[in-house]
């Protein structure tokens, strides 16, 4: 039942719909997290991002090693702006 498998917990995206979305033309991990937001919840990606890179192997007829790495981008961090102002006040503090 590929159509049910889930690839993405986070977002809540099949094996099918990413099996769509390879089809249409989609054929590296960053096209296919920019269109389905696949890979950008909470786990950052860690569960299905091998899953998709093993399917788009699949796909072109590829080993998983020669499919583009996605871009990894570190979380962000709210901060304050009073931080910022303090650490203005005293050159030797840093932002931390």
């Amino acid at each position: 039942m590929p159509g049910k498998t889930m690839i993405c917990r986070c977002s809540d995206i099949t094996l099918e719909e990413v099996r769509d979305l390879i089809r249409q033309g989609y054929q590296t991990v960053d096209e296919i997290k920019r269109i389905s937001r696949l890979g950008m919840g909470p786990c950052g990606g860690k569960t299905c991002t091998p899953l998709i890179i093993a399917e788009i192997a699949r796909a072109r007829g590829i080993r998983p090693a020669e499919v583009e790495m996605p871009t990894f981008r570190p979380p962000t961090k709210n901060i304050k702006l009073e931080l910022l102002a303090k650490a203005g006040e005293d050159k030797n503090e840093e932002i931390r």
